[in-house]
């Protein structure tokens, strides 16, 4: 069990804690001469059901609340703490509204140097308090006064009694899930290396385990284990860890940082949010900077409201790490007062289109997922589908412990990847391609019909290409589209050719054809053939409308015998180097060069600098003639 100390400066909270557990959590020389806390401090001792309490220990002056809000992040109990003397004061109100905002469930409330006041004095301080509390979850929060210079005091006693009776009825923590801890510190410790401490947030890690440093994205693995300050093989969710790391130097992590399961390592600098203001939040404005305590992180971001009903966009300079149900707290720009805090729904938010109904109601089924972890709502508003690894790390779940609908759709991605789809999604996406498709006729009456990747640009631009090859396989084994060399067209469609220009067609094909990669130019061909040349140029361009024929540059066509074989070279390539594919067809590199760049305006490659690389699921049809 993780206790957190909240309230204001000099009420008391490391004399408490000692007093609790013997530790001395100032240990900076600068706490010790100032005789306040300026850092998070730790103290553990065991409960009397065997459980090990662990109990962080905050500061509360107003400079240290980015402090204070790192190091209540998954606690499960706070310590509400109030000086008897001083009472209800500025940072135990801010240090109580951030609690709220964290969704801390529990607390326990102790009046400190209870012996420095009269019982009247006591009687309204406990008035204050419950008026303060009476509209909060903690409005029945056990109340002690305590005097902790007094070592058999009764008040001290109490608390730890009840924090012996929460430890033992403490729900379980997510060890289902896979591993997240925030960390809160990171040092260097003589002999052993880098050491990062912090609240272990859901799963369970092992000595020899492989994480990755989120948002750095650094591979490091897990050499030795501190649960609850005592030397262990594993580590689960709710515990407070120490991790000596290999992989990683001490200068590369910074509090705030994460260790994540590698799943779970991709980052965003977009997050959609539910957020909740408090009563002295100045209105939400388009872009207003905010600072986000998100875990034991501290961001500046923009906030950006979607509705009138507390939706928004945070927008980040850099990625940050956070998933689905993730709590944090938000306050002003001066980081003089804390306005709000919320609630993660989409921590990948979409830069365009963000109010959307789509996206809305993607943001709901997010939040039903949240709690339920039932996948069927988000493959429903998922009409492009969603990557196995996308669900991953919003479920933060293995794909084998997912709750997929059995019907589920999956086609596969590079590199292991899956795309899940809705099979009730199918139906729509395909009728769009067939009414694309159909447009096209009507517009171009005499083209064959689009190559495939002209037609995703006009039907579904912003697809995985793994759910286009997968539309397009269906439509093609249905017979409900058709392929003529790369051209897509209905069925019912095809570009009528004269008997003369058939004759004359078939001619001028052959002669590609025996050219193979190195056909005959047009004016080559009208000089073979016997025929003019604007005359050849015209027939062959008809003759690439009807899929017949393809043109790769001004005045040079190919047969589709040949460049299917192209297409084999390239998808056989390693490199995707232009004097690779040179060689291999025994080509000049300039017509090389021209045969490439036609591939990559057909989408069948891409270039990335000087390689023209095969995109994935990209397929080429085999010549059907």
């Amino acid at each position: 069990m993780i206790v957190g100390t909240a309230g204001h400066i000099d009420h008391g909270k490391t004399t408490l804690t000692r007093a609790l557990t013997g530790v001395d959590t100032d240990r900076l020389k600068e706490e010790k001469a100032r005789g306040i806390s300026i850092e998070l401090g730790y103290a553990y001792r065991v409960l009397d059901g065997g459980e090990r309490l662990g109990i962080i220990d905050v500061p509360g002056h107003e400079k240290f609340i980015r402090t204070m809000a790192s190091g209540v992040t998954g606690i499960d109990v706070a310590l509400l703490v109030v000086a008897a003397d001083d009472g209800v004061m500025p940072q135990t109100r801010e240090h109580l509204a951030i609690l709220r905002h964290l969704n801390v469930g529990r607390a326990v409330v102790a009046i400190t140097k209870a012996d420095r006041a009269d019982a009247d004095r006591l009687t309204q301080v406990e008035n204050d308090i419950a008026m303060l509390l009476a509209n909060t979850p903690f409005a029945e929060a056990p109340l002690f006064r305590t005097n902790a210079l007094d070592p058999d005091d009764a008040g001290v006693a109490g608390v730890l009694d009840h924090f012996n009776t929460i430890a033992a009825t403490l729900p379980a923590h997510g060890h289902e899930q896979l591993f997240r801890l925030g960390v809160d510190r990171a040092f260097v410790l003589a002999g052993r290396g880098t050491v990062v401490t912090g609240t272990a947030l859901s799963g369970s890690v092992a000595v020899g385990d492989s994480l990755v440093l989120a948002p750095g994205g650094e591979l490091v693995r897990v050499r030795a284990i501190h649960a609850q300050n005592q030397s262990a093989e594993t580590g689960h969710a709710g515990q407070r860890l120490a991790l000596n790391l290999a992989g990683v130097n001490r200068d590369d992590i910074a509090r705030g940082d994460w260790l994540v399961a590698p799943s779970l390592s991709v980052c965003s600098e977009r997050l959609d949010a539910d957020v909740v203001l408090g009563a002295d939040a100045p209105p939400l404005s388009a872009w207003m900077p905010v600072h986000v305590h998100l875990g034991a992180a501290h961001h500046l971001a923009h906030l950006v409201p979607l509705n009138d009903e507390g939706v928004v966009q945070l927008v980040f300079d850099a990625p940050v790490h956070a998933v689905p149900g993730d709590r944090f707290v938000l306050r002003n720009a001066q980081a003089t007062l804390t306005i709000g805090g919320g609630t993660v729904l989409d921590p990948f938010g979409a830069a365009r289109k963000r109010r959307t109904p789509a996206r809305f109601a993607w943001r709901d089924a997010l939040r039903r997922f949240a709690v339920d972890a039932d996948a069927a709502a988000l493959l429903a508003h998922s009409p492009a589908g969603i990557k196995l690894s996308m669900l991953v790390r919003l479920a933060q779940r293995a794909p084998e412990q997912l709750d997929l609908p059995a019907a589920t759709l999956r086609l596969p991605l590079p590199g292991g990847d899956q795309l899940l789809i809705d099979p009730a999604t199918m139906a729509p996406l395909q009728q769009k391609v067939l009414d694309v498709v159909a447009a096209y006729h009507a517009r171009v009456p005499d083209d064959a019909g689009p190559e495939r990747w002209h037609l995703k640009r006009m039907a579904y631009p912003d697809a995985d290409e793994a759910l286009w090859t997968g539309l397009l396989s269906t439509l093609l084994d249905a017979g409900q589209l058709r392929i003529s060399a790369n051209r897509l067209h209905l069925p019912s469609h095809s570009v009528e050719l004269t008997q003369a220009e058939r004759v004359t067609g078939a001619k001028l094909l052959a002669e590609l054809d025996a050219g193979r990669f190195d056909p005959p130019w047009v004016r080559d061909l009208a000089a073979t053939c016997k025929l003019p040349e604007d005359e050849v140029r015209r027939l062959l361009r008809k003759l690439a409308r009807a899929g017949m024929a393809s043109q790769v540059v001004t005045d040079l066509f190919y047969h589709p015998r040949a460049l299917s074989a192209l297409a084999r070279l390239i998808a056989e390539s390693a490199d995707g180097e232009t004097a690779s594919f040179r060689d291999a067809t025994g080509l000049g590199r300039k017509r090389a060069v021209q045969v490439l760049e036609y591939f990559d305006r057909t989408g069948y490659t891409r270039r990335i600098q000087n390689r023209h690389v095969l995109r994935p699921n990209a397929t080429w049809p085999e010549d059907q003639t």
